[in-house]
């Protein structure tokens, strides 16, 4: 099979989606993060920078989970660059969910 090349659009969303799962981050270790979430270091490392655009989702969801994120938030920031970046919570550590 072979796979398209992505859109420009699609490069963004993915250079979107690592600066906010970067910032949900924090000063989490990269290393516990990912194997919390059951993948490599690398794979963490390439999503965060925009080295893979277009994850998995079961991928994006197990990252998600560890870092306290809504998949539902996630789309909207990921698909919206104009809202900003998500706000967090007063621990600083899992971002706030975004009023509907």
């Amino acid at each position: 099979m072979v796979r398209l090349p992505l859109t420009p659009a699609e490069v963004e969303r993915g250079q979107r989606l690592g600066a906010l799962l970067r910032r949900a981050r924090g000063e989490r270790s990269m290393l516990v993060t990912a194997l919390d979430a059951g993948v490599s270091p690398e794979t963490l490392r390439k999503i965060e920078s925009g080295r893979v655009a277009t994850p998995a989702f079961s991928t994006i969801a197990a990252i998600a989970d560890v870092l306290g994120l809504s998949l539902d938030v996630l789309w909207a920031e990921i698909n919206q660059p104009e809202r900003g970046a998500v706000t967090t919570t007063s621990g600083g550590s899992a971002p706030a969910r975004l009023a509907s």
